[in-house]
């Protein structure tokens, strides 16, 4: 797997997106070019957990050779040909160590970084390209401080990895969520009802805002602004009064949480490796509300309410224009830095232009800024002008 100039290990962990296959031919067709060995490692830092240092056993399960084949087809399509997982190896459960490791760990949680770091090393990788979200890449950071030349692109629909004004995966998300609610409003409109739409955004409401500034919602409610029910059914039944197909539209993001409640709606109380419980729900309680106090206001009749999860909708199929190329970029961006003798990067899109940053900035976490760009006795965006700010509005860090 080695080529004259080393070998580079590319994975990618968290969840699917599409684009991330556009990366992965991008990174390997370039690297190849240049003169590397690619190795592609299965299942995200899972494939750093697993596999087995000896060469009489069979890892294909854990990373496999990467050439044109295997990525020309594959950079077309949506999800990853790598696959995916939320392992993160510094916070393993016992249940999650391989047989092979549970003797040395048997701890309830354990840190198997030296294995990984003896895996790099038997694999021959020089190089590590991991692709993901602040999860991830927060692990990617670790093994920089332990010595791995690492290159990190970011990944994620949330579009809240600091230091890049754009992660792969949200304009699709964007995109289909515009179309997706677009397509609700028949059923919305027919039925003269309200329409709660849930969308993915645990700590970032990007995914609500910009689809409701592109005309998908009337109103929107966001993880970074506590927002009050009654005000919300307020102004829906005033939208609906004024609608002449008599109906209204908010797009509720996963995490957002209405005023006098300390936290966040989830579906059960188990935790994945990062320590997160898994969002839902939220939109389907609010519907509830809605159409509770939908009486008291002008009208005095209780409006029905259609509440939707998009869920895994934005996530799957192909990428759109933007997730093809930004991907590609992102990739030879990855291999300049390489071929530079740069490492422990954030590849980074900002103010318009690609550039990187330290992989440290993935330790915070870029949210909407609510004083600029949500109004939040409205319950919309916020955009008296225009001029002088990016592609799109308020993804940038200020």
């Amino acid at each position: 797997m080695a080529g004259r100039k080393g070998t580079i290990g590319i994975l990618t962990g968290g969840g699917d997106v599409p684009g991330l296959n556009p990366a992965i031919r991008a990174v390997t067709l370039r690297a190849l070019r240049e003169g590397f060995g690619v190795v592609g490692i299965r299942r995200g830092w899972a494939g750093l957990v697993g596999m087995q240092r000896d060469k009489g056993v069979d890892n294909s399960e854990f990373v496999q050779e990467l050439n044109r084949d295997a990525v020309d087809r594959a950079g077309r399509t949506g999800g990853t040909v790598l696959h995916t997982s939320r392992t993160r190896p510094s916070h393993l459960p016992r249940a999650a160590v391989p047989a092979h490791l549970a003797s040395q760990y048997a701890d309830d949680i354990n840190d198997i970084t030296p294995e990984v770091l003896k895996n790099l090393e038997f694999l021959g990788i020089d190089y590590l390209i991991p692709i993901g979200g602040d999860d991830t890449l927060s692990y990617g950071e670790r093994l920089h401080q332990e010595g791995v030349k690492v290159v990190a692109i970011p990944k994620t629909m949330d579009n809240d990895v600091a230091g890049t004004d754009y992660c792969i995966g949200f304009s699709t998300c964007v995109t289909r969520t515009i179309e997706l609610t677009h397509r609700l409003r028949t059923t919305a409109g027919s039925h003269e009802r309200l329409l709660v739409v849930e969308v993915f955004g645990r700590y970032a409401g990007f995914t609500a805002m910009l689809p409701t500034m592109a005309g998908a919602a009337d109103r929107c409610v966001i993880p970074e602004q506590p927002f009050d029910i009654a005000l919300l059914a307020e102004l829906l039944v005033a939208d609906r009064q004024t609608n002449p197909s008599k109906y209204a539209v908010v797009l509720a993001s996963e995490g957002a949480v209405p005023t006098g409640e300390s936290e966040m709606t989830f579906e059960g109380e188990e935790k994945d490796q990062y320590g997160h419980r898994k969002l839902g729900g939220v939109g389907d309680r609010i519907a509830a509300r809605l159409k509770e106090l939908s009486p008291r206001f002008p009208g005095g009749q209780s409006v029905n309410v259609i509440s939707q999860r998009l869920g895994y909708f934005v996530r799957s199929g192909d990428p759109d224009a933007v997730d093809s190329v930004v991907p590609m970029a992102f990739g030879n961006l990855a291999l300049d830095l390489l071929l530079a003798g740069q490492s422990g990067r954030l590849v980074s899109l900002r103010d318009g232009r690609y550039c990187d940053v330290p992989v440290s900035v993935v330790s915070g976490k870029k949210t909407v800024n609510v004083a600029k760009h949500y109004n939040p006795e409205r319950l919309r965006p916020r955009y008296e002008t225009i001029s002088g700010l990016p592609l799109l509005i308020m993804t940038s860090e200020e």
